[in-house]
């Protein structure tokens, strides 16, 4: 886009949980704007109550109408949120579910409009922030809807080496086993191990496939599942040369830390997923929108009503999402680079060839 410094979207969240405490934490180190230019769409108001409620350092900032003002060095804050919005901290309300909703369709606008480069999103409540723009789960189906062009869209969640995507996203566990199809496992697959290489830089990433019934259906005797669905789609991937292994007891998968030995974990469900990655995470993961257009991440936990306004909110799971969106954008931008420019590709893929040839000496000459 023109920039020096990516250009950071930050939706407000839900004004009552602790979305501008993680946010205004995260801006309050002078060397986050060395990093980016943050925009904030949200309210100045209420950007200051929370500061005040939670004796926070002051943030300097300035507010702006579109991000197309924004400037290098300096917090921007894009109002779009009345200031008479009445604040009413751990508790979810009409009015923090409409400033929420519409601090995510500016940022989404202005995403569409090419003024901000990626979008990181602060928890909202997903009940109260339906309505006029917004009739959707959670933030992952509303963006595949907007933004993603006809492509489906893949939660996954990431902290370190370890990546673990969900085959059903939001859905009630009773509609779990009707939504797990060849087709629909497949395509999951195939948007995951897209994403592990254009965007994590993974040349041949390494999926581990949990099953959906325990002990992996105990050959048909707990669940027909896997024989009949999981199992066909994981020998169909490996056909098509995407290294898919499985369906894996997710139990013992995450107990016995066999997931240290793959780059990237589907689970069936959401919880299955989300319950062991929460806790290997310890606080600091992070939600990645993946398969779409946009880049968008969030830190990988809600709104926390009942810690709202203490002041005891960690933010190293915002700030992680924050620096894995700009790494994503930049992996993405050296790709498209060496796209445009098949002789630079040559280029490394000659020297990779040369280092490997000069490995393979050195360890010839070892062994000798």
């Amino acid at each position: 886009m023109g920039k020096d410094k990516i250009r950071v979207g930050i939706t407000q969240g839900d004004i009552n949980g602790i979305g501008y405490e993680v946010i205004l934490k995260t801006f309050s180190t002078p060397e986050m704007l060395d990093l980016c230019t943050p925009v904030i769409y949200g309210s100045a108001k209420v950007a200051a109550y929370h500061r005040k409620a939670l004796g926070l350092p002051s943030v300097p900032y300035q507010t702006i109408t579109s991000a197309g003002d924004a400037e290098d060095d300096k917090i921007n804050l894009v109002i779009c949120t009345d200031d008479e919005v009445k604040v009413e901290l751990s508790h979810p309300t009409p009015e923090s579910g409409k400033a929420a909703r519409d601090s995510l369709l500016k940022a989404t606008e202005e995403w569409q409009n090419g003024l901000i480069d990626v979008i990181v999103t602060a928890p909202i409540d997903k009940h109260n922030v339906q309505g006029d723009g917004f009739n959707y789960t959670g933030h992952t189906e509303y963006l595949e809807d907007r933004l993603g062009e006809g492509r489906k869209s893949l939660m996954i969640l990431a902290k370190d080496g370890l990546r673990v995507a969900i085959a059903t996203n939001h859905l009630p566990i009773s509609q779990v086993p009707g939504a797990i199809t060849r087709e629909t496992l497949k395509q999951k697959l195939t948007i995951f191990n897209a994403s592990l290489r254009g965007d994590f830089g993974i040349s041949k990433p390494r999926i581990a496939v949990l099953a959906l019934n325990p002990h992996a259906g105990d050959n048909g005797l707990i669940g027909t599942e896997e024989a009949g669905t999981i199992i066909p789609v994981i020998e169909e991937m490996r056909q098509n040369k995407v290294l898919c292994f499985g369906p894996f007891p997710a139990d013992g998968f995450f107990g016995s830390g066999n997931y240290k030995h793959f780059d990237g974990v589907m689970a069936m469900y959401h919880d299955q997923g989300l319950a062991p990655f929460k806790i290997l995470s310890d606080g600091a993961g992070v939600n990645f929108t993946a398969g779409l257009p946009v880049i968008r991440t969030s830190p990988a936990h809600g709104t926390a009503f009942d810690i709202a306004g203490k002041g005891t909110a960690s933010e190293e799971s915002f700030r992680e999402a924050v620096y894995m969106a700009m790494d994503i954008f930049r992996y993405r931008m050296s790709e498209k680079e060496l796209h445009a420019n098949p002789l630079r590709k040559q280029y490394h893929e000659k020297k990779d060839d040369s280092d490997k040839l000069n490995l393979q000496a050195a360890s010839m000459k070892e062994d000798e």
